[in-house]
């Protein structure tokens, strides 16, 4: 079934606002990226955001962008913090000796290494 820009405006798509220090608001939608509108009042930027949106969507939707689903909140009661993973000896050679030119331990460098790459995707 082909999706429709009303489907998609119809989406719990989360809005993040956040006051201009020098003043005005800026708004973004991280699940639709380069989605992002700028106004001097609160409900300026919220009406420029749905305006936003539906020109992303509508550009999306013609040139064939993945637009992906809203994502829920996730519970993170659900989530230990750990998780096994094997790699290749070499990876886990150049990890170990990276880790130890830092003075930290490997966890410590991977969960650096994994934190430092989440950020460049999710904004």
């Amino acid at each position: 079934m082909m999706k429709t820009i009303d489907y998609y405006m119809s989406q719990p798509y989360r809005l993040e606002i956040i006051p201009d220090k020098e003043g005005g608001f800026t708004a973004w939608y991280p699940e639709l990226p380069g989605c992002v509108t700028c106004a001097e009042t609160l409900e300026g930027v919220t009406a420029g955001a749905q305006d936003a949106k539906r020109e992303w969507l509508k550009a999306a939707l013609e040139d064939g962008v993945q637009i992906y689903e809203p994502y829920d909140e996730v519970d993170v009661s659900a989530y230990s913090g750990q998780f096994k993973i094997r790699m290749p000896k070499s990876l886990h050679r150049a990890l170990a000796i990276h880790a130890k030119m830092e003075g930290i331990s490997m966890n410590q460098y991977c969960n650096y290494l994994l934190a430092k790459n989440d950020a460049l995707y999710s904004a």
